[in-house]
């Protein structure tokens, strides 16, 4: 990754703009605001004001029209030019769905906002970059949990105070007035830029609503994941855009609150309301868009015929609709209370490039200083988790390069870095850089003489109980859902076992902080502090690695060596979560580096072997040993039944049943819960969970395993056994968390919608329809997919996050399920870790907006999810890998087998439905136990 430096902020000095607020002048702006790169913070030493700030980008973000550009003086003077590019500021509102409009303005913008989340920049900071530096062109408010009534919720920053005044902002406080002092500068953002164009999205709507006297009230019912016609009075945000009952446009709603519109003020318009009282589901839209395609045409020509003058309007939205969209009477200030960044919504892009068109024609209108001010480029640097810096063209004879101790400079025609390895010693000069090996042979058409994958493994690494065994096990190939399965055991030189443990809950500080302990090859253990967190040590990890891609590229599948194992769902807290209220009985995550491993090509009937090692050690007799192994297997194969005999060691408790850490009725009364943190707007969607368990002592947790892949097959099963652990893990999970492969192209499949196959060919077929035409799952489904996006969206390239299927019905042994197929091609200045730091935890076990979501789950939750809702997967050496989502999951740890099951509660959920849903998914994986004791 390349960086550049700022000079002074200095030498951007633009004139006095007319028309500046008196209060603002730079004795006011705030010193010592902090420069973030990446995950390092350095303070501003500067006491005065903003101008000796140095600002920091990536160069490579930048479209190099802009980048390698400086604005000449003929440009500046002429007073009437028209935006080459927009530069925006983007307001998170530690919303889930913000990157997906980042991604739409990038598009359209030319090149990406800048995010800052609603409590990162003072409202002084703000004035600096908007009226100093001059550095946006416009402000988008981002939706959001929550009430803009609420100070925690757009950007109250006193931490203490933050449940206090949630507590204030419930049902029967809607309309609570803050103190001074809780005024965020979103809401200052919103009295005072009079003068710079803003466009707010659900909760931003709402605040523009709010900060100008509305009410925000309670709508008549929560609408999360549905969608509405919409009529709106032909303003400029809706140009070349249809309106009402059967025109096209459709947009996706997520809200609970609404701004009363009775109780607009007179400065503010209503220009958008619904076209009718009814939400719609997806599957009734898709439907009616043929019907839709000539109104649109009919509209659109009416449009070009007319104009619309905000002083023609004086009537109030009907009461009977929900207003969706309101304007201000003399301020470019515009809001909507739909999300038009949604993958359902109609004519959502539409709308980004009308806000930008408003944009042009504002500053073309303002005074030639302020719009000379206007030019300097400016782009932005996305960051992991979250944005916290502003970025600004700089020098090119400048270099700024990350490094753990600080900033390290060089001129720019000194080469310093050159590929991962180079680059992994600037960021962490301790790490020793291994130079890897990969050797391989291919066995064609072998796994069907030798009785498949399940016989490969029995024979190689079924004995002593199958001690420190992996097996990634693509049980169910059908429609080519999977097509390899990767096994192995304790291995070579290079093999090792990590494990990681979480600090103390009790300790907040600490977040993702814990104890490693490395086992190597020898037995030998290592245990170290992690003061970064376990994400942190993998990446330095993988970065470590330098190899020969040639050595692989004749291979048809991504994992060549590397980690294989899991992350438990508590590692949240390396991802943007605040702590942990459970502790995990097991580990949080483990994982084997894997450096010998079987391949098996399920499509082609092929069997792999690969050995990998350092380049100065010889090489061992691994593969050789291993192929012969294989040939002897062949020879005495007696077709694809056979299967060799293991014999189960029975519990002396093997009676009884699971039982559930939640009755039934504790189960319904936490539903409950969730629907009322969703009805007062807390969250969209939250994927409520519990654990059933069941004593069952000493037992042949592999032929446990081998019977759950046969009664309930799957793409993304997955055999782990962590012998010194007493930890064993039966997967049987038919979802995909996230994958990347080796062209950079991320994929994640989540799965929202499930119901139990039918015990006749016509009740499982009306049973698959049932489910398809769900107005509740395809809302589960259409939240998860948009959450997702966004999630792909902040390290994947912009414009490139799209989704191939979207609410497809997939078959499997005792269900039908809804699956969604969401890709994007990454960012070269991503990596690995980088991708999976953005969206971990998956978000279909989460619900959204994730964060809020994942502390309210804590909340209602009685135990720790453990392994439960994290992945199991690899990492492979050459930074790809493919995740799953653990569900279908059988833990055995210490004599005790847990399965967690549960469901995403939406506005729609029956609280008795629910619980029956959680039991269903417990089934199989509980049967399959039940069976086998």
């Amino acid at each position: 990754m390349k960086f550049t430096l700022c000079s002074s902020s200095s030498e951007l000095r633009c004139p006095f703009v007319e028309g500046l607020p008196r209060c603002i002048n730079k004795n006011m702006l705030a010193p010592g605001l902090p420069v973030k790169v990446d995950n390092f913070v350095k303070e501003n030493s500067q006491a005065s004001n903003h101008d000796t700030r140095k600002l920091v980008m990536s160069s490579n973000l930048m479209p190099r029209r802009i980048n390698e550009s400086r604005l000449g003086k003929k440009q500046l003077e002429e007073p009437g030019r028209k935006l080459e590019y927009v530069r925006t500021l983007l307001i998170d509102n530690y919303d889930s769905y913000t990157y997906n409009i980042y991604q739409e303005l990038s598009v359209i913008n030319g090149l990406p906002p800048v995010v800052v989340r609603n409590d990162e920049l003072s409202w002084k900071d703000v004035c600096h970059y908007l009226y100093e530096e001059n550095a946006f062109d416009n402000i988008v408010i981002s939706p959001g949990p929550g009430s803009p009534t609420c100070p925690a919720d757009i950007g109250q920053k006193q931490k203490q105070e933050v449940q206090l005044s949630r507590l204030f902002c419930r049902a029967d406080n809607l309309n609570f007035v803050p103190k001074e002092k809780h005024i965020s500068s979103m809401v200052q953002v919103l009295l005072d830029c009079w003068n710079v164009p803003i466009l707010g999205v659900c909760l931003g709507h709402q605040a523009l609503g709010y900060v100008h006297g509305a009410k925000v009230v309670h709508a008549s019912e929560p609408v999360h994941g549905r969608l509405s016609e919409i009529q709106h009075n032909g303003c400029v945000l809706f140009n070349d855009i249809p309106s009402g009952h059967n025109s096209g446009f459709k947009v996706v709603r997520y809200h609970s609150l609404v701004i009363d519109a009775e109780s607009l003020p007179d400065e503010l318009i209503p220009i958008a309301w619904t076209s009718s009282m009814n939400a719609l589901s997806f599957i009734e839209t898709k439907e009616s868009d043929v019907a839709s395609k000539s109104a649109d045409a009919s509209f659109l020509m009416k449009q070009k015929n007319c104009t619309y003058s905000p002083s023609s309007h004086s009537g109030k939205v009907q009461s009977e609709r929900v207003l969706m969209g309101i304007m201000h009477s003399s301020r470019p200030h515009y809001g909507v209370q739909f999300h038009p960044e949604s993958v359902a919504t109609c004519h959502g892009r539409q709308i980004f490039k009308n806000f930008r068109k408003i944009t042009e024609d504002y500053w073309l209108r303002s005074r030639a200083s302020f719009i000379n001010a206007q030019n300097f480029p400016f782009t932005a640097r996305m960051q992991m988790p979250h944005v916290g810096q502003l970025l600004t063209d700089v020098p090119k004879h400048r270099q700024l390069l990350n490094n753990a101790d600080g900033h390290l400079y060089k001129d720019a025609d000194n080469v310093i870095c050159s590929g991962m390895v180079d680059m992994v010693n600037l960021l962490h000069p301790s790490i020793t850089v291994k130079d890897l090996r990969l050797t391989w042979k291919k066995l064609k058409h072998l796994a069907g003489q030798v009785g498949g994958a399940r016989n490969i493994f029995c024979e190689l690494y079924g004995q002593d109980k199958a001690e420190n065994t992996f097996w990634l096990d693509s049980s169910s190939i059908e429609k080519r859902r999977a097509r390899f399965s990767f096994m192995g055991g304790k291995g070579g030189a290079l093999w090792k076992q990590v494990t990681f443990k979480l600090s103390d809950k009790s300790d907040t500080t600490l977040k993702g902080r814990g104890l490693l302990s490395v086992q190597d090859a020898q037995g030998s253990i290592k245990r170290s502090f992690l003061e970064e967190g376990f994400l942190d040590f993998l990446k330095k990890g993988l970065l470590s690695f330098c190899y020969d891609e040639k050595e692989y590229e004749e291979l048809p599948f991504d994992f060549h060596g590397g980690y294989i194992g899991y992350l438990g769902y508590n590692l949240k807290v390396e991802c943007g979560v605040d702590s942990n209220r459970h502790r995990s009985q097991t580990p949080d995550a483990c994982f084997f580096f894997a450096d010998n491993l079987v391949v098996v090509d399920h499509r082609n009937d092929d069997v792999y072997i690969l050995s990998v090692d350092e380049v100065c050690r010889p090489l061992t007799p691994w593969l050789d040993d291993t192929e012969q192994k294989l040939l002897n297997l062949k020879a005495s194969a007696t077709g694809e039944g056979k299967k060799p005999t293991l014999t189960a060691l029975r519990s002396s408790s093997g009676q009884g049943t699971f039982l559930g850490d939640k009755s039934r009725e504790a189960y319904i009364e936490d539903v409950d819960k969730c629907l009322e943190y969703i009805k007062d707007g807390e969250s969209y969607e939250l994927c409520l969970t519990t654990q059933m368990r069941k004593t069952i002592g000493d037992i042949d947790s592999l032929g446990l395993y081998l019977h759950l892949r046969e009664k309930n097959p799957a793409p993304y099963a997955a055999w782990l056994n962590f012998s010194d652990e007493d930890l064993s893990i039966c997967c049987s999970s038919p979802e995909r968390f996230l994958q990347l492969d080796r062209n950079g192209v991320l994929e994640a499949k989540p799965i929202k919608g499930t119901v139990a196959r039918g015990a006749t060919p016509e009740e499982d077929e009306q049973r698959k329809l049932q489910l398809q035409y769900s107005e509740k799952d395809q809302a589960e489904n259409l939240m998860i997919v948009d959450l997702l996006r966004n999630d792909l969206g902040r390290v994947c390239e912009p414009g490139s996050v799209h989704v191939p299927r979207l609410m497809d019905v997939e078959s499997y042994a005792t269900v039908h399920t809804m699956v969604s197929t969401i890709r994007g091609q990454k960012r070269s200045d991503m990596t690995a870790i980088d991708c999976v730091r953005a969206a971990f935890p998956g978000g279909s076990m989460t619900g959204a907006p994730k964060l809020r979501s994942m502390e309210l789950l804590d909340s209602i939750e009685s135990s720790s999810r453990g392994i439960y809702s994290g992945s199991i997967g690899f990492f492979s050496y050459n930074q790809t890998f493919d995740l799953n989502i653990v569900i279908r999951t059988v833990v055995i740890h210490k004599g005790e087998a847990s399965i967690g099951a549960g469901g995403a509660i939406v506005a729609l959920s029956n609280p008795e439905d629910e619980y029956e849903e959680m039991v269903l998914k417990t089934r199989a994986p509980a049967k399959a136990v039940l069976e086998f004791l």
